[in-house]
C-alpha cells in the first residue's frame, strides 16, 4: 500500500521519519511521500530522513518557532491559519500514485493533537483518496494536561478521518525506562507493526508474489466504515536457507521447500495468529465485537501456506464474531522471521478510550490544577536528563 505520510507535531514527525528509514532499510515501497509539520523549529531540524523541503514550520507569527506549549486549542488555530503552507508541501506529492493519506500525530501535545484533525478535515475536502489517522496516546505519567489534550483530540480526530489507528504509549512504555530510550523503542514498535501491514501487496524483496494476495484494496476495505482500529503482532525466527545459501539448500539442490513439514508450518502460523490477537495490541481492547479484521502473514515463502492462513482467519472470525475477516500472505524471501499482523477495525470495547472520555468530562472543572500537576510531572520525568525534554512534545 503506497501512502502519503504527514507527521504533525514532534511525535508525528519522528514516527514518519522512522517510517522513511524503515522503508529504505526494507525496500518495502510504502512511503510514496513524507511531510513533517510543526510549530517548533528545533523539532523539524532534528529529523534525519524526511527531506528538508518537506518540513513545514507553521505558526511563526504566533509562536516564533518555539511550539505551542501543549496548548492544543492554539495548535488547532495555527493549523487553520497556515493550512495553505501545509498544502504547498502536499502539492508536490504525486497523489495519483498513492492509495491513501496517513496523518500521524501524538495526541498529548499541542501541535499534533490540535493540528492533525484540522489537516485531516482539509484533506478529506480536497482529495478522493482515503485519509487515515495514526494517533499516539500519551502515557499516564506525562500529566493531566496531556491526557486532557488526548481526550479532546481523539474525539475530533476520529470524526475527521476514514479510520483512526491508535497506539497507546501507556501500554508500551516500561517502568524506569529513560524518556528518550522509551520513545525510541516505542517508535520502532510502531513502524514494525504498521510497516508489515502496509507493506503487504507491494512487490519487492526479489519480486515474490503472494499465494493469497493481500493488496491495498483489502486494507482499505477493512478500514472502511470508520471508527477505531488496533493492530496485533507476533513473530518467530526461522531458518531461511534461501537467503544464506545454507547446507540444506546445497544437499537438496535448492528444493528445500519440499522438505518442510507442512503440518509444522501450519501450526506455527496458527500459533502466531493467536499470539498476535491475544497479546499486546497497539491499543489494548477486547477483540470480540470488532467489526472487521485483516490477517497478514509475512516471511519466507516456504514458511507460509494457505492452509495455516485459512485456519488463522477462521479462528479470528470465531473470536471476533465478525463475518468480514480477510487474510493473506506477504512473502519476503530474504527474511529470517515469520510474522503475523492482525488489523482489528471498528473495535468498541476499549477501556482506555472510556477512561479518556471520563477525563474529558472531569477536567473541565479543574483545568488549572491539571496544568500545574502536568508541569510538575513533566519536570520530574526529565529531571535526570534535561536533553530528553524535547522528546515529550
Amino acid at each position: 500500500m503506497k501512502l502519503a505520510m504527514i507527521g504533525f507535531g514532534q511525535a508525528g514527525g519522528k514516527v514518519v521519519d522512522k517510517f522513511v528509514e524503515y522503508d529504505k532499510r526494507h525496500d518495502s515501497n510504502i512511503v510514496r511521500a513524507a511531510v513533517a509539520v510543526n510549530t517548533a523549529k528545533a523539532d523539524l531540524m532534528g529529523l534525519e530522513h524526511i527531506s528538508e523541503d518537506q518540513r513545514v514550520l507553521i505558526g511563526q507569527s504566533r509562536v516564533k518557532g518555539h511550539g505551542v506549549g501543549a496548548d492544543n486549542e492554539l495548535g488547532a488555530e495555527v493549523a487553520e491559519e497556515d493550512i495553505d503552507e501545509v498544502q504547498g508541501a502536499i502539492d508536490s506529492i504525486p497523489v495519483h500514485e498513492v492509495d491513501a493519506f496517513l496523518v500521524v500525530a501524538g495526541l498529548g501535545g499541542g501541535t499534533g493533537s490540535g493540528g492533525a484533525p484540522v489537516l485531516s478535515k482539509h484533506l478529506q475536502r480536497i482529495y478522493t483518496e482515503p485519509v487515515y489517522g495514526l494517533g499516539i496516546l500519551p502515557g499516564s505519567d506525562e500529566g493531566g494536561i496531556y491526557t486532557l489534550n488526548a481526550a479532546r483530540s481523539f474525539q475530533t480526530f476520529v470524526r475527521e478521518v476514514d479510520n483512526l489507528l491508535v497506539f497507546d504509549n501507556d501500554a508500551w512504555r516500561k517502568t524506569g525506562e529513560s524518556v528518550q530510550g522509551g520513545y525510541d523503542e516505542i517508535n520502532e514498535e510502531i513502524v514494525t507493526r504498521f510497516g508489515v501491514l502496509f507493506g503487504a501487496g507491494e512487490i519487492g524483496h526479489g519480486g515474490e508474489v503472494a499465494e493469497s494476495v493481500v493488496d491495498s484494496s483489502e486494507i482499505i476495505n477493512t478500514l472502511a466504515g470508520g471508527g477505531v482500529s488496533t493492530v496485533g503482532y507476533a513473530s518467530e525466527t526461522v531458518e531461511n536457507e534461501s537467503s544464506s545459501n545454507g547446507l540444506l539448500s546445497r544437499i537438496t539442490g535448492g528444493n528445500e521447500e519440499e522438505s518442510l513439514d507442512t503440518a509444522h508450518t501450519t501450526n506455527r502460523i496458527t500459533s502466531l495468529v493467536r499470539k498476535a490477537a491475544l497479546g499486546r495490541l497497539t491499543l489494548p481492547c477486547e477483540i470480540e465485537g470488532a467489526e472487521r479484521a485483516l490477517l497478514v502473514m509475512a516471511g519466507p515463502p516456504k514458511h507460509l501456506n494457505r492452509k495455516g492462513i485459512e485456519r488463522g482467519r477462521k479462528w479470528i472470525e470465531e473470536q471476533t464474531g465478525s463475518m468480514e475477516v480477510r487474510g493473506g500472505d506477504y512473502p519476503i524471501r530474504d527474511s529470517n522471521r515469520v510474522a503475523s499482523v492482525i488489523l482489528l477495525s471498528g473495535v468498541t470495547n476499549v477501556p482506555r478510550i472510556k477512561e479518556l472520555q471520563q477525563v474529558a468530562i472531569e477536567a473541565q472543572d479543574n483545568i488549572d490544577d491539571i496544568r500545574e500537576e502536568s508541569e510538575d510531572n513533566l519536570e520530574n520525568l526529565v529531571n535526570d536528563d534535561e536533553d530528553e525534554l524535547e522528546s515529550l512534545f
